[in-house]
């Protein structure tokens, strides 16, 4: 018996799993997302520095009792309800990568990136969330606003909701 080895694969599958074990998809508000617009939030920046998205993420996710800001859980649970489709998506990726083609890990990656994106931002659309406060409701009607919604007033935030692909720990 003859053995023939017509293409050589080896290297390619060594470089898509070191690029599988090496890399990470981050769901939330990255750094350069994180600023506002100072035409948004002149209020507040004329109150001191500029609150920034990430911070808004951070204070709707977990809630702020001293400033009467409820909980309205949205990053972590929209990430939550995709976890079994962003497991598939990896898995198939995996096993394209482990085939050898090259782009697989970092299309993989950016697949799933996407998916948990689209449900923080459905989440953050279709909550269940606390309903806003008389006051805020107010504040928001004085400001011209007319939405109702929790988590959306100016869209700023939803909209800075992404992924991002990166070697692990931010290297």
């Amino acid at each position: 018996m003859k053995l023939t080895t017509t293409k050589d694969r080896l290297p390619n599958v060594l470089a898509a799993i070191k690029a599988l074990t090496k890399s990470e998809v981050l769901i939330g508000v990255p750094h350069e997302n994180a600023p506002r617009s100072d035409a948004e939030d002149a209020a507040r920046k004329a109150s001191g520095e500029p609150i920034t998205n990430a911070e808004i993420g951070y204070i709707n996710e977990f809630g702020s009792p001293e400033a009467n800001i409820p909980a309205r859980p949205h990053l972590i649970p929209g990430v939550e309800s995709v976890k079994d489709r962003a497991a598939t998506i990896l898995g198939n990726g995996a096993r394209k990568a482990l085939s050898g083609d090259p782009g697989a890990v970092q299309t993989t990656l950016t697949k799933a990136g996407l998916v948990g994106e689209t449900a923080v931002k459905d989440r953050i659309n279709e909550g269940p969330h606390v309903p806003l406060s008389p006051a805020t409701l107010a504040s928001r009607r004085r400001r011209g606003r007319t939405g109702e919604k929790p988590l959306v007033d100016t869209g700023q935030y939803r909209n800075s909701i992404t992924h991002v692909v990166r070697p692990k720990g931010g290297e």
